[in-house]
């Protein structure tokens, strides 16, 4: 229960971290103050359904698929907290793209460092 108490923070934060970095960088990428937490809960949890919804419908693990699916899930979670929340916004389709870019990078890497060191993998049992 730790653990998965654990994942879950680290994915809150590594979206809440790429969404920063997003509106650093693009100045049509907006993020306001008073709709941000909601928009990073919604747009972790889209996110999230998304990616795992197109794993289950590709039946091969190839890396191309992998990213296409990241990309994917990236711009839908954009695009859903966007239209849900007031806490994100754009100003051209420049913004959608490098947003989604930006936000999918930040927030694969900040997730695979937070998640390779905060909660490594449970050693096996040795053997005798």
């Amino acid at each position: 229960m730790v653990r998965i108490l654990i994942r879950a923070a680290i994915f809150l934060g590594s979206a809440a971290l790429g969404l920063l970095v997003a509106s650093l960088i693009i100045p049509d990428f907006h993020v306001h103050t008073a709709g941000f937490v909601v928009a990073i809960v919604v747009f972790a949890l889209v996110q999230a359904a998304v990616e795992w919804l197109v794993r289950r419908l590709t039946t091969s693990s190839v890396p191309v698929i992998a990213g296409i699916a990241g990309l994917l899930s990236t711009f839908i979670a954009l695009l859903v907290a966007s239209l849900v929340t007031d806490g994100l916004s754009f100003d051209g389709l420049f913004a959608w793209i490098l947003a989604t870019v930006i936000v999918w990078v930040i927030t694969a890497l900040a997730t695979w460092l937070l998640l390779k060191y905060l909660l490594p993998t449970p050693k096996a049992a040795a053997t005798r």
